[in-house]
């Protein structure tokens, strides 16, 4: 006989699709850093590119479903122009909102792309050269001037991460001020929590940040290898993790999201996998990549067949060269529940579902 303990479940997931391949333009994606998904499953790829190809920074909009729809955003230092982006979210409008740690701002596009305002305002001058590992990878060296950093209140020092609450709070990491700041959708400085260290409730370059549906904070504390979790006043409640390749370990941390059950998905990045922990931390399972080329991979490689013959013999090498995940960056959940997966050097978007079964014992 069997007795069934409610409110505990295994979970699974299985691969469903992939979406995207390595492209500057168009049918693809470049270098791409974050992403957002509204509820009528249309996707925005923030793309990063690199310094001796500046086209290929902007935004895609795509569907989950493979479909290319358009891009907005160039570089540059003007009105609707980024030069390195690193995150973005959406409002209850739909409007979009994305940091470029290069100019220290926040822009503000519509759903369609069309550009708003940014913020905050009068940002010139220098700032420092960042030599983490992230930016290393990331590539850049931009000919253009950097925006003036600062560390007062709603001042930014290359923000690295947004989420948007449902009464319309934007909480955006500081990544070098080493914080949490909580801004109106306008730019109106609200407060900030968190300091520099590696204590509870301290950071070391913040990255990516999630809303749960009870609307507490969880931040991927990406130079201290862990989670941090805040309610949404920054009160710490918990940290999850530390510097490593095991069960429940991470190297550079740099996206976090949480489903409607509390599972906590993390973008291990270095360790190039997504770890899933239960609400309280505990590890449950890692995902390392399941890909299987998406159709825009499929119409690219019938046009080109030196191509295929080049892909032909990587796979003679490696049978799981271009399954796995590359250096996955951003990790977010739809409004079916399923798992996004953009991997930032791969170029694509893995896509999973999620199963649960009551446990029984």
């Amino acid at each position: 006989m069997s007795t069934h303990f409610f409110g505990l479940n295994d979970r699974s997931f299985s691969y469903s699709h992939s979406l995207g391949r390595n492209e500057f333009a168009g049918a693809g994606f470049r270098n791409p850093v974050d992403m957002a998904v509204n509820d009528n499953d249309v996707m925005y790829v923030v793309n990063r590119g690199y310094e001796y190809r500046t086209d290929g920074v902007h935004v895609s909009m795509v569907t989950m479903n493979e479909e290319y729809i358009t891009e907005f955003g160039s570089y540059g230092s003007g009105p609707g122009q980024f030069v390195w982006p690193t995150a973005i979210a959406l409002d209850g409008q739909g409007n979009v909102y994305l940091a470029d740690e290069w100019l220290n701002r926040i822009s503000v596009f519509n759903s369609e792309g069309e550009f708003l305002r940014s913020w905050p305002d009068g940002f010139e001058g220098g700032a420092s050269q960042d030599d983490s590992a992230r930016m290393i990878a990331f590539g850049a060296g931009p000919d253009i001037p950097a925006g003036k950093a600062g560390s007062g209140d709603g001042e930014l020092d290359r923000p690295a991460g947004i989420a948007i609450s449902n009464d319309g709070t934007l909480f955006l990491t500081d990544s070098r001020n080493h914080r949490i700041q909580k801004f109106t959708l306008d730019g109106k400085f609200l407060g900030k929590f968190g300091t520099f260290g590696s204590g509870p409730g301290q950071l070391n370059m913040p990255w990516g940040i999630a809303l749960d549906k009870e609307g507490n904070v969880f931040v991927a504390d990406w130079r201290n290898d862990r989670i941090q979790q805040f309610t949404a006043d920054g009160t710490w409640q918990a940290s999850f993790g530390q510097s490593g390749t095991g069960v429940g370990q991470f190297n550079r941390p740099n996206s976090v999201c949480v489903d409607d059950d509390g599972d906590i998905y993390v973008a291990d990045w270095l360790n190039d996998r997504v770890q899933v922990l239960a609400p309280d931390g505990r590890f449950v399972t890692e995902l390392r990549g399941d890909h299987v080329l998406s159709q825009w991979g499929k119409d690219k490689l019938n046009s080109n067949p030196d191509m295929i013959r080049q892909r032909a013999l990587a796979y003679s090498h490696n049978p799981n060269y271009e399954k796995d995940f590359n250096h996955p960056c951003a990790v977010k959940i739809d409004a079916h529940g399923r798992l996004a997966v953009l991997d930032h050097f791969g170029g694509r978007i893995q896509v999973y579902t999620k199963t649960k079964d009551p446990v029984l014992v």
